[in-house]
């Protein structure tokens, strides 16, 4: 669900003080768009918002949700914002949220 390696590799490229303020960045913004998502999204912004969880989801190693974000991104930019388990996105992430949180001090560097 998440990928360690990736996690380590931006904390070492920005150091654990900038790294903590990007996580709780992510996690604001993250949540923000799960909310809209949750709320019920248009089906013209499913894609971007989509888009915007993958791109930081890669970022700090949310690597099941960025896989998941993609294929949703796709669907979406055909034209079938209305096949995505959208439901399923929020699950996944907040799972990853759960898993990151538990797991974030045993992996610090």
């Amino acid at each position: 669900m998440i990928d360690w390696d990736r996690v380590n590799e931006l904390r070492n490229e920005i150091g654990s003080e900038d790294f903590a303020e990007v996580v709780e960045m992510f996690l604001e913004e993250a949540d923000e768009v799960a909310k809209t998502i949750g709320a019920g999204i248009e089906p013209d912004a499913v894609e971007s918002a989509l888009h915007f969880l993958k791109g930081s989801a890669l970022n700090l190693g949310f690597r099941e949700l960025a896989q998941l974000c993609q294929i949703g991104e796709k669907a979406a930019a055909n034209g079938k914002a209305s096949t995505i388990d959208l439901g399923k996105v929020i699950s996944v992430y907040e799972g990853s949220k759960a898993s990151f949180a538990q797991g974030k001090a045993p992996h610090a560097a």
